[in-house]
């Protein structure tokens, strides 16, 4: 029978996505939370689902439609590019305020460069 991480209660979860830390029985579980499969894509939703309501109250700010979505993407496009320009850094903060190594974040890029450089070398690389 495999064995399966275990996971935080909705209480635990809650506290982490407000920054808190989890505890060290739990670490296998932020590892893969931060550098597993979908990874990124968790980050941003977590990220921008607080500015939606702020974003959304822009839209009842009187005036023409132009001047409120012109207000409304001047906070979302930096935001966003600054969310993913950011990434690693806030990602590596997470992982070294858990006590982990923060070269975990690069495990799983590591690990596609060196499957692709492999699957080069077979294909292109002549025999000795």
């Amino acid at each position: 029978m495999p064995t399966s991480t275990p996971t935080p209660t909705t209480r635990r979860r809650l506290g982490y996505l407000a920054g808190r830390t989890l505890p060290a029985d739990l670490h296998d579980w932020v590892v893969h939370d931060i550098t597993g499969t979908g990874a990124t894509r968790r980050y941003v939703i977590r990220c921008l689902v607080p500015l939606v309501p702020v974003l959304a109250g822009l839209l009842f700010v009187p005036g023409p439609w132009l001047i409120r979505i012109s207000m409304v993407l001047l906070l979302f496009l930096p935001f966003v590019y600054f969310l993913l320009a950011l990434k690693n850094v806030y990602l590596r903060h997470r992982l070294v305020s858990h006590g982990l190594d923060p070269k975990l974040l690069d495990k799983h890029r590591q690990l596609r460069i060196d499957e692709e450089r492999e699957e080069y070398e077979s294909r292109y690389r002549l025999a000795p």
